[in-house]
């Protein structure tokens, strides 16, 4: 659906502000360099990108200022989707045009006409993981779960999706014997895979709600000279270093989310929004399954 909203021909320049959650993630990164890319595109349209460096005062500090330089229309990648409330409140008192990206905010079902979010379902990201997880591991066995942050609905939703699928019938032997979360983040996670390790907690597969998280979790497996043909190892995302991985052959699973659909379509309805057109408020950039047989239609993707 991003492909529709190319911008239309516009008289004046735009000024779009854009606050990402942090630039210290590859996702995010990859996001972000899809929104710059798009803004180059658009010779009418002055981007000014910031790193809200994962800190919720800092984001909603850099939203106040953009808009007390009475910007055009504003883009977010949220820290806390908790926070988007007042985001939407900041925004919607001064008319304002506001699209959140990647991550959706708490309140997505109230935002006003000049307010949209594009994303990715992420109902279908864990989704789609964990049933070939379920596959692979022929519905039996031990897992553990590396979460997300849980203060943003995409941590909360991918594992939702684990448990969700974990309870069909074909899936209801697999069993989650340790979860933790890691914050996306590959230090944090690693600590917490080397530690299940320590302690001697016996799994079958390791399902991350990331790539980030997966990576170190196969590099804490195979620092401690686990047989990575007998564990199954999934996230989401990916990202060339997952597709590496894969191609080594230790990431069995993760799940295409397309950083070009999702930051380019932001920058475009932020324009048409700022220009008084009318956009969908729901923009959903489909997932896609990866696994080894088809993983290198991925090569060149993010």
């Amino acid at each position: 659906m991003a492909s529709t909203l190319s911008p239309m021909s516009f008289a004046a320049d735009l000024r779009i502000s854009v606050s990402m959650a942090t630039f210290d993630d590859n996702f995010i990164a990859l996001l972000r360099n899809a929104i710059e890319k798009r803004g180059d595109e658009l010779d009418n349209v002055e981007l000014q990108v910031e790193d809200a460096k994962n800190e919720v005062g800092t984001q909603l500090n850099q939203i106040q200022n953009s808009i007390a330089a009475d910007v055009d229309a504003i883009i977010v990648s949220p820290v806390d989707t908790d926070a988007t409330v007042s985001m939407n409140d900041d925004a919607q008192y001064t008319n304002i045009p506001l699209v959140y990206v990647n991550h959706q905010p708490i309140n997505v079902d109230l935002l006003p006409d000049n307010q949209a979010f594009i994303a990715s379902n992420e109902i279908d990201s864990g989704t789609l993981q964990t049933k070939e997880v379920c596959r692979l591991m022929e519905g039996k066995g031990e897992i553990v779960v590396l979460m997300g942050a849980l203060t943003d609905q995409t941590g909360i939703q991918r594992t939702q999706d684990i448990y969700d699928v974990l309870e069909t019938d074909e899936c209801s032997n697999i069993k989650i014997v340790e979860k933790q979360t890691g914050l996306w983040q590959r230090t944090m996670a690693s600590d917490i895979m080397t530690n299940w390790l320590s302690a001697g907690v016996e799994f079958d597969g390791v399902i991350a709600n990331n790539d980030e998280m997966a990576i170190v979790a196969i590099q804490a497996l195979k620092a401690v000279s686990k047989d990575m043909d007998k564990i199954v190892v999934a996230g989401v995302d990916a990202t060339q270093d997952a597709l590496q991985a894969m191609r080594e052959g230790d990431l069995d699973v993760t799940v295409f989310q397309d950083p070009a659909g999702q930051g380019a379509g932001s920058v475009d309805i932020a324009v048409k929004l700022a220009n008084g057109e009318d956009v969908p408020q729901e923009v959903w950039v489909p997932f896609e399954l990866v696994v080894p047989s088809n993983m290198e239609d991925y090569a060149n993707r993010n």
